[in-house]
């Protein structure tokens, strides 16, 4: 593991692009739906249990929020989408900001989408994965609490969902927040979008 993740600290909380961090340096961003497990998933990744805010009810990021790896490095944890109690306006503007900041920003280096293992590939999740695609962002889609599912249960979802997204250059990886399944494939794929330096690495 990089020893970077674990360095990870809230930096700050945007509700709209000019809010953001300057545009520089190296991002990757997270997204999800907001029962998928995301803020778990990041946790877990950088080796903290409270660096993402989790919360029984869903749809609690409501903004971008920002996390400092180091001087040039952030992992952003996007608005949650798809269940959150909220009123279509409030959901449309977490759509607009979430849409712009991936058009629009130039650190921006990767794209993980964060699914439920047990019912992946929603419309909202392809929707997203367009999105990362208008954008040409590498991507990787973790199947997050795969914990939950007995191994063959598990390794059939992922064929299927590797099989749904064939020829278009995603990777896809079974996670568990609550095992570490994927967590050490998931660092190597944000240690190359990061530009980590390989000789850090240990």
């Amino acid at each position: 593991m990089h020893p970077v993740f674990q360095r990870a600290a809230f930096l700050t909380a945007a509700a709209a692009r000019a809010g953001t961090p300057p545009d520089s340096g190296w991002e990757v961003a997270f997204a999800g739906r907001s029962n998928a497990g995301k803020s778990s998933a990041i946790n877990r990744i950088c080796h903290q249990r409270r660096l993402a805010r989790t919360s029984r009810t869903p749809g609690r990021t409501q903004q971008l929020v920002f996390f400092r790896l180091d001087d040039e490095r952030r992992l952003v944890d996007l608005p949650g989408y798809g269940f959150a109690k909220v009123s279509l306006a409030v959901k449309a503007g977490w759509q607009a900001l979430m849409e712009d900041y991936l058009r629009r920003r130039q650190c921006l280096r990767g794209l993980v989408v964060v699914m439920d293992i047990r019912h992946p590939l929603t419309d909202i999740d392809r929707h997203m994965l367009a999105w990362g695609d208008a954008a040409r962002l590498p991507m990787l889609v973790l199947l997050t609490k795969a914990d939950k599912l007995k191994r063959g249960a598990m390794q059939q979802q992922c064929r299927m969902v590797q099989g749904a997204l064939a020829g278009q250059g995603i990777a896809v990886e079974a996670f568990s927040a609550e095992t570490g399944l994927g967590v050490e494939a998931a660092q190597a794929r944000l240690a190359d979008w990061l530009a980590l330096p390989e000789t850090a690495q240990g």
